[in-house]
């Protein structure tokens, strides 16, 4: 009988694949999209689609702007993924291929397509998923998953998801022929929103503090370099 892999042993994989140290802000970003994607890789009801990939490769490169060393990203990446026993790769290609379609379609060619009201011919695998979510009551619904959804209407229409009126109606559209709560939904993206503008504050304090430091440190240094030094005994 397997044994199932525990939280800690997720974050024992990843710390041992990514040896750096992880800036502190962006730290329990890291930790908290582990744990969600820890929590749904052991549960009997979920399965793998590209609009959940989509999801994740979106919210981690949204949370992680402006990381720094920036080199580091992929490998942070690649351990979160590798230590959830997922290919990092295989959903970066998903995501891609996705965040082409949506670009390639019309608000309404996409809301009606996700819906499942007008199915389009453009991609077997996105509507197989569709599909199969749509007529299993037990999806496995999730807020990675829910992002996933968000960042397709956004590519394909920015200022849809900016129309809180439009927002809602596509998100309840598309809820109501996947047969999943328009409410969570909608509850799980206003969260979503929210945190990316608090991080997005965060990382302009950051920035601030970090500034300010270099500042002094410049300041103390030509301080140091232009002190006149104490006359000699000889002068």
């Amino acid at each position: 009988m397997n044994n199932v892999r525990t939280v800690s042993d997720t974050k024992r994989t990843f710390y041992t694949l990514h040896t750096r140290p992880i800036n502190t802000i962006y730290r329990r970003v890291v930790e908290e999209l582990m744990v969600e994607m820890h929590l749904l890789s052991v549960n009997v009801d979920f399965s793998y689609n590209s609009i959940y990939a989509l999801g994740v490769v979106t919210t981690f490169e949204r949370f992680m702007q402006g990381y720094l060393p920036e080199r580091e990203k992929e490998s942070v990446f690649n351990a979160l993924l590798q230590a959830v026993e997922e290919d990092p790769q295989h959903y970066e290609q998903d995501a891609q291929r996705l965040q082409g379609l949506a670009r390639s379609l019309s608000a309404r060619e996409l809301i009606t397509w996700l819906s499942q009201t007008n199915p389009l011919d453009r991609d077997a695998e996105l509507q197989f998923s569709l599909n199969k979510i749509a007529n299993d009551p037990n999806f496995k619904y999730n807020r990675l998953f829910a992002i996933g959804i968000f960042s397709l209407l956004e590519l394909s229409d920015p200022e849809l998801v900016k129309d809180e009126k439009q927002r809602t109606e596509a998100l309840k559209t598309i809820a109501t022929g996947l047969h999943l709560s328009d409410d969570k939904l909608s509850k799980d993206l206003e969260l979503y929103r929210s945190n990316l503008d608090k991080m997005t504050q965060a990382i302009v304090v950051m920035a601030d503090i970090l500034l300010a430091d270099r500042k002094k440190r410049e300041q103390r240094t030509q301080q140091s370099s232009t002190t006149v030094a104490p006359p000699t005994a000889n002068d």
